[in-house]
């Protein structure tokens, strides 16, 4: 009998060791990873052929990632270097007269110009062959690109002077001013804002292209007092031309129509003209002063001076009826420029003032361009 009771025994603690194996062989739920990408896969054998992308290493256990960062393939190595290269010197194929597109470089210089002849009229037809380009006193080896632009979209700001100063002529000056966006502010297409200066600047309309919303900005503009006319130029050109998105070439304009008097602006009258240079701003004036006013004279450089900048045109009506055809005239002048680009022999990006100087090879033409720019710094 204790024969019998000792093979017992011995069996039950031999099947009591076997189970105690086979759970030890399983980890418990505290040994598991803390992230599945902790557990290492055994990974198929990589097909035959062009080896695949790298990927991106999964982050470890920790939380962090491998020791082994992938790498830019040789290739793509060559292509972020010549990227790299390319910002310092682009290049492109010159255009011609029939592209559909106008890009420029970082290094080229792109001008927006009108042609007259000796009766004023524009002068429509001409090539690329036909003008040269002055840069910083030196003439450029080459042009480009060349295009004769008569239908680029718009966005042009009205800036009207609402000063004491203009308030006998004023409900004239809005009425032209709504004939004007009426007739050239194309729907979808163009698009255009109103802003009234006295004292204060007030935009009373944003950009839009809807000709009603702009008429009703220009009616609701009522004289005030003092005049802010650089701060209104300098605001405009930086706040509302400058940060435009540009996904297409534009065409950017200012309408300033006042006195030319400033007695409270903070920004000075050479300021507001490099704003406008830096926005590719062209700015037309339109002066309210009549013959006989005692200032006119005086107040009406200043408004020439700032057209003559930008590449724009100056207007002095002689009485309240001219202002129409003034605005008739700037309508025409935006759909009848060329606009080129070159390449300056010497150009360096250190943000300096450079001249430039458009002239026609044909006798009695006269080209309106802006006088300069500044080349963008480093």
């Amino acid at each position: 009998m204790q024969w019998f009771l000792r093979i017992y025994v011995a069996l039950i603690a031999a099947l009591l060791s076997t189970s105690a194996a086979a759970q030890n062989s399983n980890p418990s739920s505290d040994d598991l990873p803390s992230a599945p990408s902790a557990v290492v896969q055994q990974k198929p054998a990589p097909p035959k052929g062009p080896a695949p992308p790298a990927k991106e290493q999964q982050p470890g256990a920790d939380g962090q990632s491998g020791d082994h960062q992938p790498t830019a393939a040789p290739a793509e190595q060559a292509s972020s270097s010549a990227t790299a290269a390319g910002d310092a010197e682009s290049t492109e194929k010159p255009g011609t007269d029939n592209d559909s597109t106008f890009v420029t470089t970082v290094n080229e210089v792109p001008v927006v110009f009108t042609v007259t002849d000796k009766h004023n009229h524009y002068v429509r037809d001409l090539s690329r062959k036909d003008f040269k380009v002055i840069d910083d006193g030196r003439p450029i080896v080459e042009i480009r690109s060349f295009r004769r632009e008569t239908d680029l979209p718009l966005r042009v700001g009205l800036l009207i002077d609402s000063s004491a100063s203009v308030r006998s002529r004023f409900k004239f000056e809005q009425e032209a001013a709504i004939e004007f966006m009426n007739q050239t502010i194309r729907p979808r297409y163009d698009q255009a804002f109103v802003l009234g200066f006295d004292a204060n600047l007030e935009i009373t309309q944003e950009f839009t292209d809807n000709s009603e919303l702009l008429s009703k900005g220009i009616r609701s503009l009522r004289p005030g007092n003092s005049t802010r006319l650089y701060d209104a130029l300098y605001y405009a050109c930086r706040e509302r031309l400058l940060s435009t998105a540009e996904t297409v070439p534009l065409r950017r304009a200012i309408v300033l129509i006042t006195d030319g008097e400033d007695n409270s602006s903070r920004a000075t009258r050479e300021e507001a003209i490099d704003m406008a240079l830096r926005a590719n701003v062209i700015v037309y004036t339109i002066s309210t002063n009549f013959p006989g006013y005692s200032e006119s004279t005086r107040y009406d450089k200043i408004l020439q001076r700032i057209a003559d900048a930008t590449g724009g045109r100056w207007f002095e009506p002689f009485q309240v009826t001219d202002v129409a055809n003034a605005f008739a005239q700037i309508q025409a002048d935006l759909r009848s420029q060329y606009a080129l680009a070159y390449r300056p022999a010497d150009f360096r990006h250190d943000g300096r003032y450079r001249t430039i100087e458009i002239m026609a090879e044909h006798k009695g033409l006269k080209v309106h361009s802006r006088h300069g720019y500044y080349a963008p710094a480093e």
